[in-house]
């Protein structure tokens, strides 16, 4: 082998070691890369997870929120259809004592109709006399 002229089987094993110095560098960036990859995916998996769990605190919160309103809107039906008896029941009473209050009239008005009644039939009955 000279210096200025390298032979056939000198070049082939230059680029022989070349291709497995390439090789090996480009093994040793892989497993660097594999690692750092599988960082990466395990970070994934914790973004995800939490991603995931949030959801699911979110939806949970949500259906809560829902059973409290319809709870909310349950007790508020409730209440109205209580306030409209109790107006039933004062209407119902204020009606009762209106009708009791003019039958206590018609009879003192007939009460007091008797006793002009008995009263002139008592003049009569002393003019009579």
């Amino acid at each position: 082998m000279g210096f200025k002229n390298p032979t056939f089987s000198d070049r082939a094993d230059a680029a022989a070691n070349a291709k497995k110095a390439l090789l090996d560098r480009f093994k040793a960036k892989t497993a660097e890369l594999e690692a750092t990859a599988d960082e990466r995916l395990a970070k994934a998996k914790e973004l995800a997870d939490a991603r995931a769990t949030r959801a699911a605190e979110r939806e949970k919160a949500r259906k809560a929120e829902e059973a409290r309103k319809a709870e909310e809107r349950r007790q508020q039906k409730l209440a109205e259809e209580q306030a409209k008896r109790e107006a039933a029941e004062a209407e119902e009473r204020r009606l009762l004592e209106a009708v009791e209050a003019e039958a206590a009239l018609k009879a003192a008005q007939k009460a007091e109709r008797d006793a002009r009644y008995a009263a002139r039939k008592e003049r009569q009955k002393k003019k009579k006399r």
